[in-house]
């Protein structure tokens, strides 16, 4: 959950009262956000640094702690707090976001998207906000919403960038391009000298606050740049705004600039800026929209921001039967108000309310949001406290009793259990076991942090070796096993991906120890009931036979078979790893090993 610093005297100025601790902490509960902390920057470094280390400039002005959920972001600034919580003791009605042209009769201010932009960051929103007033607090707000929904929503500048700028100094039409580093030259903000983009990425390398943003663009061959109609430089997105074009405390016109990666996120982001900040403008809650077009059409021209609600339904009686309260629309309406949320019960179902969400409340999706805001206005606290309405016993999912049953063997038949994790590198998963990959079993993972986490298992064996090969420290032999998910695709399915719980066991010695594996896997199958049967009649039950399997050394493995009710099928396969394999693990020592699934036995 996201911490905002407020400052106490104003958010308690903007409520119209003061509050004891205990008293705010309260109401922060009841509507559903969490006071941590009542305290100051100068105590905060305190704690941080020692006073010896703390500056007599840091000030000692009161700050209020306050924990947020993560999609409330309409919640990550003074303005959306005080605001929100005096509609939710019924101070103030939510205001209405307008649209307003530009004075004197002017046209649209324009940003012309290039083609190219395509390539690095293809979409960009905008906004203008008139005859704003700031002052010293809700300047330092203004920056601190813009360092929340960095970190939050836009994924650390990764999926949105926000540019701010004072509208006064710079023109339009806006063009946003992406040129290579060479043919970008600007003075970043706070700093005098010019330099191009490659100065730049070097000058910034070791800045603690945007070096580890410079990776997200400089690898690319070109670099996303705004200009004005003069070719002065607003911002090279996501890194730095232009020095020309900064905002101070004597701005008075604000152009908004979101470039993204992702449109919709965007747009939220956008929205919750002029959301929160337009209450400074002289005509407050008013906001100029700016023209977008794109070049190559690869979106229809439009204006944005988008301040219109949004139209949505809840049902009463799904509402009632998760609240466990007897609620009538009206009921529903009055406290869906107090969560800025317009709600009126639907002339023409008696079941159902239609809910207009705000252009703050981007966290509203589903019924299911709905109601939870209902629970929020009637107070967790007032809930009923009711018993079931039947009696039931619980009892283990049948599958993980199973595993429960295999792992207990396998540890009384002295193997040590580990537990790696579910995701690995693709090479780990095929290349490193002599696998090919067929194209349709794993599930790759869209933007992987790291190549060590590309895939979901589809076996358990790559965990387990690395687990040896992190404590091949340890005295011979070492015998450990895993009983655990793995995944593949399965279009049948609703995900289009089902588990597969599988057992898999290593023996590592001087010597293979082909006898070990061999021999647990009996004893494994006969504690599940199975029991070795010949392959050419008609019992249940399991047998080995000779295979290929690269992962094996050659001759020295065999596939695991499993007859039950007439059906046959292979569930795994054991043998002696190849050393091609060891090598890949960093093993230096035989090892054999088993692997078949679980779930042929429940």
């Amino acid at each position: 959950m996201p911490t905002v610093n407020v400052d106490k005297e104003e958010l308690y100025s903007a409520l119209g009262r003061d509050y004891t601790f205990d008293e705010f902490m309260d109401l922060c509960f009841n509507f559903g956000i969490e006071l941590e902390e009542d305290t100051s920057a100068k105590e905060m470094a305190i704690r941080e640094v020692g006073a010896h280390k703390v500056d007599e400039s840091v000030s000692d002005r009161p700050i209020l702690k306050i924990d947020i959920p993560a999609n409330r972001y309409d919640l990550l600034c003074h303005e959306g707090i005080s605001r929100s919580l005096l509609v939710f003791q019924g101070k103030n009605k939510p205001p209405v976001f307008k649209t307003v042209q530009p004075p004197n009769g002017q046209a649209l201010q324009k940003m012309i998207v290039k083609p190219e932009t395509a390539q690095i960051r293809p979409y960009v929103v905008c906004a203008i906000l008139r005859n704003v007033k700031f002052t010293e607090l809700n300047y330092k707000n203004f920056i601190d919403l813009q360092d929340k929904l960095h970190m939050n929503i836009c994924r650390k500048r990764t999926l949105v960038a926000i540019g701010t700028h004072d509208l006064d100094t710079i023109k339009g039409p806006f063009t946003y391009e992406a040129l290579t580093p060479k043919d970008i030259q600007f003075a970043p903000l706070n700093q005098e000298k010019s330099m191009n983009a490659e100065e730049l990425m070097t000058f910034y390398e070791s800045d603690k606050h945007l070096a580890k943003f410079l990776p997200i663009i400089r690898d690319s061959p070109v670099y996303p740049i705004i200009y004005d109609s003069n070719r002065q430089v607003l911002s090279l997105p996501p890194i730095i705004n232009s020095n020309h074009s900064k905002i101070t405390l004597d701005t008075k016109n604000v152009f908004i600039e979101c470039t993204a990666t992702d449109l919709t996120k965007g747009k939220i982001v956008l929205n919750t800026m002029v959301a929160m900040f337009s209450e400074y403008c002289a005509e407050p809650f008013t906001i100029e929209p700016v023209e977008i077009i794109y070049e190559d059409n690869r979106i229809p021209t439009g204006v944005t921001p988008d301040l219109a609600s949004r139209t949505t339904t809840a049902k009463v009686d799904y509402i009632n039967s998760c609240t466990g309260l007897k609620l009538n629309p009206d009921e529903i309406c009055d406290l869906l108000n107090k969560m800025s949320l317009e709600a009126k019960p639907n002339k023409e179902d008696k079941n159902e309310i239609v809910v207009q969400v705000p252009v703050t409340r981007s966290d509203v999706l589903h019924q299911c949001d709905i109601m939870e805001d209902v629970a929020i206005a009637y107070g967790f606290n007032n809930l009923p406290h009711t018993a079931p309405s039947v009696s039931t016993i619980g009892k283990p999912y049948p599958l993980n009793k199973l595993a429960d049953i295999a792992r207990l063997e396998l540890a009384l038949a002295g193997w040590s259990e580990v537990s790696p994790l579910t995701l690995c590198s693709h090479d780990e998963n095929f290349a490193f076991l002599r696998q090919k990959d067929p194209g349709n079993i794993a599930v790759r993972l869209a933007h992987p942090k790291t190549v060590e986490y590309q895939v979901v298992r589809t076996s358990l064996l790559p965990g387990v070796l690395k687990t040896l090969k992190e404590n091949k420290k340890h005295s011979l032999p070492i015998k450990v096993f895993e009983v655990g998910d793995t995944a593949i695709k399965d279009d049948s399915m609703e995900r289009r991906s089902r588990n597969i719980r599988k057992v898999c066991a290593t023996y590592s010695n001087k010597t293979s120890g082909l006898e070990q594996i061999h021999g647990l896997l009996d004893r494994t199958l006969e504690m599940l009931h199975s029991q070795a049967v010949d392959k050419n009649g008609t019992a249940s039950g399991y047998w080995i036979q000779d295979s290929d399997n690269p992962t094996y050394f050659p001759s020295r493995s065999a596939d695991i078979y499993l007859r039950q009710k007439g059906e046959t099928k292979v569930i795994g396969s054991f043998g002696i790893l190849h050393p091609e394999v060891l090598e890949k693990y960093g093993i230096n020592f035989p090892t054999s090993a088993m692997e078949f699934d679980l779930e042929p036995f429940l």
